[in-house]
């Protein structure tokens, strides 16, 4: 069971982790020059806080104003941060590098509410983009190692782990530019290399004074004499243990980050099952995420594709919604009837899935997804009506029978909805969710006002009429008047006070109906513009939650609802006699005799497209995990693309400027590898190079002018 902040709680720690970052530093837009020399050194064996303090350091000293992400990406405001990215791309291999960058977004953007948010709010948006930047240097291979890479559940597993068990040199075009001297170090050989042992330290000195207290500028893992820090950071490992960099990104809300096109080409990958993270289902079997190759796959982990599981989830809820009508048509007060206790057993498999999942996905990416509300509502409602049925069987009582069925009716209010959740996978009605979230929550900011207002009216009102009216009768006679019924309050106005009610009601009208309703849609309607102007930053956060929250556990069995309760009924009493392997190789033998319609729906339907895309090759295409060469290229500050050949290329177009876009490049590479005819493969790849060519004489002329 993943820790993610089940118990530890990170806004302690973030505030005093962040407490010295602001209140010293000078907000000059003056640009700085920045070299190698003040680029933090960060080792393979490093813990994951040791890297996210050393990286949260140096973009505090970058970053000394507030700037938007564009400003950072194409203006100089950014150039403090390049730097970084070529040292990262180049000489930088330790596994848990952008989920370090994205921890320490989460850090600034959760600072204490004491410092400067537009500027943690800039420092956080120049992580996000530092980790982008670094992910165009990487094959799409790499992409997934360091994407899905998840925190080892130990802390010392990161000291612990050789660096050619790390992402970077599972590849030759990353272990390539490793220079001889890493290539040649061995268990004996210094964490501190000697680029770092020159001014005896490994992240140099910072130039400006205002932070030499930055928490995390310290040389090594260890931290003498600060035992406060030294806690902080292990609370940082501990919280964030298991997750991977999609799911930090997740929770420190980077929607920069999970809108660019690298990061969404591998969350689709992963909705479709072209990556995977179980290859079989045995004892031996470990959870990796890796390409999906079907001769070698097991049949069964296609149950673990986030595309299906959402399918049978659907088809879960709308059983669900037919028992519950069927339930509430029927409606025995005196017996429990069949259908009542299938609905029943419905309600008992969803609440233990549901809890399921938040045990592997951890209660702080749990509540990030917007439906997760809905769940708990669900089965807080639910539950509240099996308990309120049963009680009443018990005492045999009619009037809580009927209000444990009003109960049972509320449950649509949330079950509806819930079903319909499928559709935002639309970017446009995905798009109005995180809408929907906002609104919700200018109108929560603003229902103080509103409610001490009512209140302070609600109590003059009440003791002027104390003769005439009681509480109950004023309290809904203002509430319509709030919500309109203006002409109601000015009728019961003399009622109230022959002296001060004309006027008193006056106020109250105007303050309520004209000022604050038209204060409320005012702030609505801000909400919605900001939302919308960010609509394909919000649809791809809120889907890449719905496809993460599919793939994150850690389960080798996962039992669809309602076959998991058998598991929990049958197989769990198991491990009190029985060796845990034992158990899980009697669970996978339950898995397997009791999925099988499932999955033969799966293969059934997987084979259908593959049968249309032989009869059709025109729609068909490869997999783009293979589409784009090894080494990746980078995406420049500017917004533009240097493609790459080989490292020495790499550093040579690193001192021009080019003029070809992503876009071209995605689209040139997806289309070459797209067709199955090697003839017209080999015309586009000499097409390619021709413009490759081409590109580097006109930017060689450019730089002449």
């Amino acid at each position: 069971m993943r820790p993610r902040g089940l118990r530890f709680n990170l806004k302690n720690y973030v505030d005093a982790s962040m407490a010295s970052l602001d209140p010293q530093t000078p907000r000059s837009g003056k640009f700085q020059p920045w070299g190698q020399d003040d680029v933090p050194i960060i080792d393979s064996r490093e813990s994951f806080s040791d890297v996210v303090f050393k990286l949260s350091s140096y973009i505090a000293k970058a970053i000394d104003a507030a700037y938007t992400y564009e400003q950072l990406r194409t203006t100089s405001a950014g150039q403090s941060l390049k730097p970084l990215i070529a040292y990262l791309s180049g000489d930088c291999h330790h596994p848990a590098i952008v989920a370090a960058l994205l921890a320490a977004r989460y850090l600034f953007t959760n600072a204490d509410a004491d410092a400067d948010s537009a500027l943690n709010e800039s420092r956080a948006l120049a992580c996000e983009l530092v980790a982008w930047q670094f992910l165009t240097f990487l094959s799409e291979k790499e992409l997934i190692d360091y994407l899905l890479y998840e925190l080892p559940q130990d802390p010392d597993d990161n000291a612990r782990q050789s660096p050619s068990d790390s992402p970077a040199n599972t590849h030759g075009a990353r272990g390539s530019r490793r220079h001889l001297d890493d290539d040649l170090a061995d268990e004996t050989s210094p964490l501190i290399n000697a680029r770092s042992a020159e001014h005896g330290t490994v992240l140099r000195p910072p130039k400006r004074a205002s932070f030499d207290h930055i928490p995390g500028a310290g040389t090594s893992s260890t931290f003498p004499g600060d035992e406060d820090d030294a806690s902080r950071r292990a609370n940082l490992d501990e919280s964030m243990a298991g997750m991977n960099s999609l799911e930090i990104a997740a929770i420190a809300d980077a929607k920069k980050f999970l809108s660019q096109n690298p990061v969404q080409k591998i969350v689709e990958d992963i909705w479709n099952g072209d990556v995977i993270f179980w290859e079989s289902l045995s004892v031996q079997a470990v959870k990796k995420p890796r390409v999906y190759n079907k001769r070698v796959a097991d049949p069964f982990t296609r149950l673990r594709v986030p595309k299906y599981q959402k399918a049978f989830q659907i088809s879960f809820f709308l059983a669900f919604l037919a028992l519950y009508y069927a339930v509430l048509v029927e409606r025995d007060p005196s017996h429990i009837t069949a259908t009542e206790t299938v609905l029943y057993i419905w309600i008992a498999a969803f609440a233990y899935d549901e809890l399921g999942e938040i045990k592997d996905a951890g209660l702080m990416f749990y509540q990030t997804d917007f439906w997760s509300l809905w769940d708990i509502a669900i089965i807080g409602v639910s539950a509240a009506f099996v308990l309120t049925r049963i009680i009443g069987l018990i005492r045999d009582s009619d009037y809580i029978i009927d209000v444990a069925f009003d109960i049972l009716s509320m449950v649509a209010l949330f079950l509806v909805p819930r079903i319909f959740s499928v559709m935002s996978l639309n970017p446009y009605f995905g798009s109005l969710i995180p809408v929907l979230k906002e609104m919700t929550k200018a109108f929560c900011k603003f229902l103080p006002v509103i409610v001490v207002l009512y209140l302070g009216f609600l109590t003059t009102f009440t003791m002027l009429a104390r003769d005439r009216m009681t509480l109950n009768e004023m309290s809904w006679l203002l509430i319509k008047v709030f919500f309109g019924s203006s002409y109601l309050g000015f009728d019961m106005a003399v009622k109230i006070s022959p002296l001060f009610g004309y006027t008193l009601m006056l106020i109250f009208v105007c303050l309520t109906n004209i000022l604050l309703i038209t204060s409320l849609v005012s702030l609505v309607s801000n909400s919605l513009t900001e939302v919308m102007a960010h609509a394909r930053e919000e649809y791809l956060f809120q889907y890449s939650i719905y496809v993460l929250e599919s793939s994150t556990s850690r389960r080798l069995t996962y039992f669809m609802p309602p076959l998991n309760l058998f598991p929990l009924i049958v197989l769990r009493p198991l491990r009190l006699v029985l060796p845990s392997e034992e158990v899980r190789r009697i669970r996978i033998f339950v898995l397997k005799a009791t999925h099988v319609p499932f999955v033969a729906l799966i293969w059934a339907y997987e084979n259908s497209r593959t049968m249309i895309s032989r009869a059709h090759p025109t729609i068909s295409r490869a997999p783009h995990l293979t589409s784009r060469p090894l080494s990746a290229g980078r995406l420049s500050l500017e917004g533009t693309r240097d493609f790459v050949k080989s490292p020495t290329t790499r550093r040579a177009l690193n001192e021009t400027s080019s003029t070809v876009t992503p876009d071209m490049a995605a689209s040139t590479t997806k289309s070459a590898l797209g067709t199955a005819d090697s003839a017209e493969l080999i015309a586009l790849v000499q097409k390619l190079s021709e413009q490759v060519d081409g590109l580097t004489a006109m930017v060689a002329g450019q730089k002449k002018d």
